[in-house]
C-alpha cells in the first residue's frame, strides 16, 4: 500500500458507486458541481473504489479525500490543486484538520491489543509512536521512554519497518512483536541488541501498511488518538506541553 505524496499516486485510488448517496447535495447546481468532478476523477483512477467530496470555504474550490491524502479540484472539474489550504484570519490548516480526521478514522479500526505500550492505561496523554528499531532517534526516544511516563504520556508502540516488509528490520520487529516478554525483546532491539528469533501471528504487516496509509514517511513518527501526526523525535517535557496545548483546543 503506498502513500499518497503525488496527485498522480492519489489517484490510483477510485469512486465508489454509492458515492453520490453519500454527499448532502443543496441544489441541483450544487450537483452538477459535484458531478463534473466525479466524472473528471473516472477518467484519472483506473479502478474505481473509494473518494469523498466535501465543500470548502473558499467558493468554486472542493475538496477530495483519496485514500489517505487530500487534493482540491475545482467545481466544475477542469483544475486539480495539490498543497495546504490555509485560513489566515484563524491560521488554521484545513488540509492538516482534514488529514487528522481521516487518519482519527482510520485508528478506530486497529485493535490497541496489538500495541506494544508502556505507561498507564490511566495516563493524561495515550500517544503511538510508529518505530523502527534500527532508527537513532528511535532509540533516543526509547532510552527516555520513563521520562514520557513521568510526564504522564502513555507510549504505545506500532511496528513500522522503514526498509520494507522483508527486510532484517522487519523480521526482527516480528520477533519483537512475538517474544513471550515484548517489553524486554522491545528494549533489547532498541539497545541494538539481538532479539531471539520468534514467529506467530503478529500485526507487523498491518501496522506498516496502516502507517504508510496516514502519511507516515519515516520514524519516529508520533500520532494522537486524534489523528494529529507529529513527525520526528520530541523531548518528554515539549511533548507534554504540545499534547496539552492540543488537548485545551479540542
Amino acid at each position: 500500500m503506498n502513500t499518497f505524496n503525488h496527485p498522480m499516486r492519489a489517484l490510483t485510488w477510485t469512486l465508489t458507486s454509492s458515492l453520490l448517496g453519500v454527499m448532502c447535495l443543496a441544489s441541483t447546481a450544487m450537483a452538477t458541481d459535484f458531478e463534473a468532478v466525479e466524472a473528471r476523477l473516472a477518467t484519472l483512477v483506473p479502478d474505481p473504489s473509494s473518494v469523498i467530496i466535501n465543500e470548502t470555504p473558499v467558493d468554486g474550490l472542493l475538496e477530495v479525500r483519496i485514500g489517505g491524502d487530500v487534493i482540491y479540484m475545482t467545481s466544475d472539474g477542469q483544475h486539480l490543486l495539490q498543497g495546504r489550504l490555509i485560513d489566515l484570519e484563524t491560521r488554521a490548516d484545513l488540509t492538516d484538520a482534514a488529514k487528522s480526521e481521516m487518519r482519527a478514522d482510520q485508528l478506530a479500526n486497529i485493535d490497541p491489543s496489538t500495541f506494544i505500550s508502556f505507561g498507564p492505561d490511566d495516563a493524561e496523554h495515550r500517544l503511538m509512536v510508529f518505530t523502527d528499531p534500527d532508527c537513532g532517534f528511535c532509540r533516543r526516544l526509547h532510552e527516555q521512554v520513563e521520562g514520557y511516563i513521568d510526564q504522564g504520556i502513555q507510549v504505545n508502540y506500532l511496528a513500522f519497518p522503514r526498509a520494507g516488509e522483508g527486510s532484517a528490520t522487519y523480521d526482527k520487529l516480528v520477533s519483537v512483536w512475538c517474544a513471550e516478554d515484548q517489553h524486554e525483546a522491545m528494549d533489547i532491539a532498541k539497545t541494538g541488541g539481538n532479539v531471539p528469533e520468534a514467529t506467530c501471528d503478529n500485526p507487523v504487516s498491518e501496522h506498516y501498511q496502516l502507517g504508510q496509509l496516514m502519511g507516515v514517511t519515516g520514524t519516529p513518527a508520533l500520532m494522537t488518538f486524534s489523528g494529529t501526526l507529529i513527525p520526528g523525535y520530541v523531548p518528554p517535557d515539549q511533548l507534554k506541553s504540545r499534547l496539552d496545548q492540543e488537548a485545551s483546543t479540542r
